[in-house]
């Protein structure tokens, strides 16, 4: 069995490399210059979401089922150096070669980790073979849009059209899970400016949870698991958010309807 990793990152206006883009003197708060950059990109497009190369990663979960095993966790929740995460997240598929599934992480995730990846020189050789080294991964690679190595569930559903794209948090609910909880992805930079990285780190982890339950459900649906090991599945991932610690998992599992 190939194991699968889910993933999700959350992130921050990137104060340090906006501050060298304009040349901002020394001394100036970091809360100031990020909201020079959300003007700046609000002028620019009137949307204050930043380029991909301005959101400094803090945290990226994932969700691992290899072996007899479901696990979650989250690198970044010691407040390691953005570097170190990106380097461990790519270490974790040098390791496993899993499945990747994400949810829109060919339009975020991913080029974010790429960017911010080169700006720190990380190495990641076995997720940028394309055959080069592993002749298998010429037809099946993690960068190729339509190889499946990488899936973004996500654009899948939408069959690669933007407009069709769904919200994670309203798919999931519409599908029994829990959905979102704690925060959204426009309330981090706030919540790490309030030294909530924790609270980052479990909403994250909820993200990579509904999005492992959506992945099973489409899995069932194409096929690949039958009714009965849909729910063995499903119920493996209760029975390890049970034996979890942290008010999030109570209240994740709470809130799955399913």
């Amino acid at each position: 069995m190939t194991p699968t990793l889910v993933f999700d990152i959350e992130t921050v206006p990137d104060t340090e490399g906006f501050s060298r883009l304009v040349d901002l003197p020394a001394g100036v708060p970091e809360s100031e210059i990020a909201e020079m950059a959300m003007l700046q990109r609000r002028q620019a497009t009137g949307s204050d979401f930043l380029p991909h190369t301005l959101h400094r990663v803090v945290a990226i979960s994932c969700a691992l089922r290899a072996g007899d095993q479901f696990r979650v966790w989250t690198l970044g929740r010691d407040n390691e150096p953005e570097k170190d995460i990106i380097q461990r997240f790519f270490d974790g598929i040098e390791k496993y070669t899993p499945q990747l599934v994400s949810w829109n992480g060919g339009g975020f995730d991913l080029p974010v980790l790429h960017y911010r990846g080169l700006m720190h020189s990380v190495t990641a050789p076995r997720y940028w073979d394309q055959g080069e080294d592993d002749k298998e991964f010429k037809w099946n690679n993690y960068i190729s849009r339509y190889h499946a190595r990488h899936l973004d569930l996500m654009d899948l559903l939408a069959m690669y059209q933007p407009r069709a794209n769904a919200p994670l948090d309203q798919l999931a609910k519409l599908c029994g899970f829990p959905g979102k909880m704690g925060m959204n992805g426009s309330q981090v930079w706030d919540a790490l400016q309030a030294g909530k990285l924790a609270e980052i780190c479990d909403y994250c982890e909820t993200d990579v949870v509904n999005t492992h339950l959506l992945y099973l459900r489409f899995q069932h649906m194409r096929g690949a698991l039958t009714t009965e090991t849909y729910h063995e599945e499903t119920a493996k991932v209760r029975a390890a958010l049970q034996s979890s610690d942290g008010a999030h998992w109570q209240e994740f599992l709470a809130a799955w309807k399913e």
